[in-house]
């Protein structure tokens, strides 16, 4: 999947299941700030990125988000470790 596609799916959801405002979605934006999500969010935020991109990420990927654009990324890895 290309990485614009994974942006456009990630962002939709984000927007209309999590209700972040659009606006404050960028690429160097603090992602957990961003969300303000707690722990059953996460879950919430796994299951939904499970349906969307047929992969799961654990506690040890959410360590590694930062920004946006780190939040892509992860995706982006899993999504190319899982069709190797």
């Amino acid at each position: 999947m290309e990485r614009e596609k994974i942006v456009a799916v990630a962002n939709d959801f984000l927007i209309n299941e999590f209700e972040v405002d659009g606006d404050e979605i960028s690429n160097d934006a603090n992602f957990k700030k961003t969300l303000g999500l707690d722990s059953l969010d996460y879950i919430d935020l796994v299951v939904v990125i499970e349906s969307n991109f047929g992969v799961k990420l654990g506690e040890a990927d959410f360590k590694n988000i930062v920004t946006f654009d780190d939040f892509y990324t992860v995706i982006e890895n899993k999504i190319t470790e899982k069709s190797l």
